[in-house]
């Protein structure tokens, strides 16, 4: 079968000899439909036999096209029918949009067929490509490919990465914690391009050491920019080293490198530099010290954002420190900042903690009205809050309507509710709920529908619990030993529900 196919002024190859799945697409396909016609006649019109002359796609213009199809496997198609155009080949523009729709819509063969037919292309490539497509492939957890895609660079681009195509593949496998890919790639860089390391690549180093806790190397790091002539640290260095101190609550050192920073090196702090110690004496439980570097940021000039707030209220949150956390929020709004949904749920989650689960829901209520969405886990911790207040009416009225609203539940949503039930002994609620659960495809914990269908058979509802039984075995469930007891044991004596027990044997039977 036919594959993959490129027209080219300097170079041709057979179809049949590319490695490939990719369905040949005919350059013809769509611009002329073949058709028998009738005898021809001295009274039939000559325009209707040819067909208007097709006009030439620029570059430009199939670049058009293929970035607003949706369809990647129609993009193709378009990518080839304008190849098959006379004096028309394809350059680094047409071949970069044509791999990033490919790999947007995860379509690696066809990808690969592309990228084996670009070794035989004579135009000039740019490294940028490979760049983008190793991003792509790290957002898909293909790490062995992002190295790949680096190596593909020397014999497609026919030139030596770039200092930038290193440092981008290093980062991105230090940003996936592959350590050991990042240590190994590094090394062999060094080796095979005689790698002289700029700022860039000695600060991925400090983030590589800082990630694995090994601060005294990323240290030495720092000694070694120092010392070279084609870097020296910055902004960058020292807030990575500064996170890394107070990751390892190493706070003293953390604030004296900050204070070495400014005095000695003159560089000036930003938000991200003063997040890594608010989170840090946050994390460390010092919520007065995160509360002054606060103030001393705002006083020198650097104003505070979304994340600096989120850090701060979320250690007032944990420090129990309810009301000071409402203050913050108040602050926040009050200078023009957006809450977002982490800072919203945050501060949901410390009220109904608390028993004010009333004043969360007041919160949810103020999201909506900000646009602020609320995910999954922001009505889940709500959930929770009511259950704890025994507001289990409301607890299920929320669960039976959000899908309604368009928002979707997970399994722990409705789990949260149905183990408050077992719980608190509302079976006949709980038997409800499960029904529900089932009907939109959830399927309870293991443990609370063992423990809800002994309990349904210890109160004398043998019958709810041998009906549910059988709507959970559909979804895969199989009881406990302790459960066919209760269940065998109860039915004996009562002499009911003959059905359930053909039922059990059957599935016994099948078991075995």
């Amino acid at each position: 079968m036919k594959i993959f196919s490129i027209k080219s002024r300097h170079f041709s190859m057979a179809a049949e000899s590319l490695p490939s799945s990719v369905q040949f697409i005919s350059p013809l396909q769509n611009l002329i439909t073949p058709h028998k016609s009738d005898a021809f006649t001295e009274t039939t019109p000559v325009f209707k036999e040819f067909p208007k002359k097709s006009k030439y796609m620029s570059h430009d213009y199939a670049i058009n096209l293929i970035q607003r199809e949706r369809n990647p496997e129609r993009a193709l198609e378009i990518f080839n029918k304008v190849s098959a155009q006379k004096g028309f080949n394809h350059n680094n523009s047409t071949y970069g949009v044509m791999l990033d729709k490919l790999a947007r819509y995860k379509k690696y063969e066809y990808l690969d067929t592309v990228l084996h037919q670009m070794k035989y292309e004579t135009c000039k490539f740019h490294e940028g490509i490979f760049l983008n497509l190793m991003k792509h492939f790290s957002k898909s957890s293909m790490h062995e490919r992002v190295l790949e895609m680096f190596h593909t660079i020397l014999p497609i681009v026919r030139v030596k990465p770039s200092l930038k195509a290193i440092s981008t593949c290093l980062n991105l496998l230090v940003d996936a914690d592959q350590i050991d890919l990042a240590r190994n790639f590094l090394v062999g860089t060094r080796k095979d391009f005689h790698l002289e390391p700029n700022t860039c690549i000695f600060n991925i180093l400090v983030k590589y050491h800082s990630r694995k806790g090994d601060l005294e190397s990323a240290f030495q790091v720092v000694k070694e920019m120092e010392k070279s002539e084609m870097s020296c640290p910055n902004l960058i260095t020292y807030s990575t080293l500064i996170d890394g101190l107070c990751v390892n609550n190493r706070l003293e050192e953390a604030i004296d490198l900050f204070e070495e920073m400014v005095s000695k090196h003159n560089i000036l702090p930003d938000a991200l530099t003063y997040n890594a110690l608010i989170n840090g004496f946050t994390r460390g439980g010092k919520i007065d010290r995160a509360k002054k570097i606060m103030e001393f940021m705002k006083k020198n000039g650097c104003n505070p954002n979304v994340f600096n707030y989120s850090a701060l209220l979320n250690g007032l949150c944990k420090d129990g420190k309810l009301e000071n956390a409402k203050e913050t929020l108040d602050e926040m709004k009050g200078i023009g900042l957006k809450p977002d949904t982490v800072i919203y749920t945050t501060l949901i989650n410390c009220l109904c903690k608390d028993g004010r689960t009333g004043e969360a829901i007041e919160l949810l209520k103020e999201m909506r009205e900000n646009e602020c969405k609320a995910d999954q886990v922001t009505f889940n911790v709500i959930l929770g809050g009511l259950c704890r207040e025994f507001r289990h009416d409301e607890a299920i009225n929320m669960l039976e309507r959000l899908p309604n609203d368009g928002v979707f539940l997970n399994k722990a949503s409705y789990r949260i509710v149905l183990n408050s039930l077992c719980k608190e002994s509302e079976l006949e609620k709980a038997v409800e709920l499960l029904g529900l659960m089932l009907f939109r495809g959830f399927v309870p914990h293991f443990g609370t529908s063992n423990e809800l269908l002994v309990c349904l058979c210890r109160v004398g509802k043998a019958n709810d619990a041998a009906k549910l039984l059988c709507g959970l075995v559909e979804m895969g469930f199989k009881p406990e030993p302790d459960t066919w007891n209760v269940l065998i044991d109860l039915n004996l004596r009562e002499r009911k529900l003959l059905y359930a027990f053909e039922f059990l044997d059957k599935l016994l039977v099948e078991d075995a």
